[in-house]
């Protein structure tokens, strides 16, 4: 039996899935997923944890999105939407045991370590071209 409420909720959520996945990022929408990629991929990685909220459609995912039109950036783009699938999401912030659950959040990774991690609370105190040079200074010195 399906549940109208969650099939509402992935049909209000796809544009702002398709907005990072449209500019080349890979959504991991289990837990499985998400271990496999770390498991098999020790190189740098931009992490989007994706969310419905204004920040993340007005800061994050713009700022992301521009913050990888450089020469010098991860090698790999991912992503995972909070509230959506909530078990990825879950495996995902297992990675960074020091940093409170936050969405949308943004990390660079290398392997399953965490380099560097921009909080909703940065998020949405900042604007996109801030997201841009604080990531894209992260870039320069992780990637």
């Amino acid at each position: 039996m399906s549940n109208p409420f969650l099939e509402y909720m992935r049909e209000v959520a796809q544009p702002m899935r398709d907005e990072l996945t449209n500019a080349n990022f890979t959504e991991l929408t289990t837990a499985e997923a998400v271990s496999e990629f770390f498991a098999e991929n020790t190189g740098t990685t931009l992490v989007v944890i994706n969310s419905v909220c204004g920040c993340a459609a007005g800061y994050a995912r713009p700022g992301a999105i521009q913050s990888v039109d450089t020469e010098k950036r991860p090698e790999h783009l991912v992503t995972v939407f909070a509230g959506q699938d909530r078990e990825a999401t879950m495996e995902l912030r297992s990675y960074f045991p020091t940093t409170a659950p936050s969405s949308p959040s943004i990390a660079i990774m290398k392997g399953g370590e965490l380099l560097h991690f921009v909080s909703r609370e940065e998020i949405e105190d900042s604007e996109v071209d801030d997201i841009v040079r604080n990531l894209q200074s992260a870039y320069e010195q992780y990637c």
